[in-house]
């Protein structure tokens, strides 16, 4: 990658940071330029995935897809697992707030397989990847589905002291057995 492509980058990230959403949308849609010009696929990919979070800030959940549907693409053609369980973990969340459960399932379900695949992933990226297919089938009523998926969040969560995991994962827990007694 170029230097410029990655400085680019870097001020993208800064200025998302920062809330200025069109400098990073300009910074990255460059840096996807410099990228394919270059030709070089794997930080085209994570251009690609950063511009697509910039999407999906702004609202523009139809432009992500396409961004993430390109980014999947470059990661299984060049490898790193990691990269693509995260980005198909991603694609998921655009489906979801779609309103497509089914492809936003398939999504989760195969980031879920990488990232349980592999022995380095860190327990936060799990449980991170846990918590939108948990989301899901409790929206889908799936009730004891739900439980067994927000129960193992909340403990991963525990596991890597982020309180608001825990937090979430113990609320969503604690509703599920409400709505189960409810329903006998």
């Amino acid at each position: 990658m170029s230097d410029e492509a990655l400085k680019l980058m870097n001020q993208a990230d800064r200025a998302r940071r920062e809330h200025r959403l069109g400098d990073a949308e300009r910074d990255l849609s460059e840096a996807v330029g410099l990228c394919r010009a270059d030709g070089a696929r794997g930080e085209l990919a994570q251009a690609l995935k950063r511009l697509a979070q910039i999407k999906r800030d702004s609202g523009h959940g139809d432009a992500a897809r396409a961004l993430y549907e390109e980014a999947v693409a470059i990661y299984r053609q060049e490898g790193g697992a990691p990269e693509l369980a995260h980005t198909i973990r991603h694609l998921g969340d655009v489906h979801r707030h779609e309103g497509n459960a089914e492809l936003a399932e398939d999504c989760y379900l195969e980031a879920l397989a990488l990232y349980r695949n592999q022995k380095a992933t860190p327990p936060l990226d799990l449980a991170n990847a846990i918590r939108p297919l948990a989301i899901l089938k409790d929206d889908a009523g799936k009730v004891e589905e739900a439980r067994r998926l927000w129960a193992e969040a909340r403990e991963l969560y525990a596991g890597v002291n982020v309180e608001a995991g825990v937090a979430e994962s113990s609320a969503r827990l604690a509703r599920l057995a409400q709505r189960r007694e409810s329903a006998e």
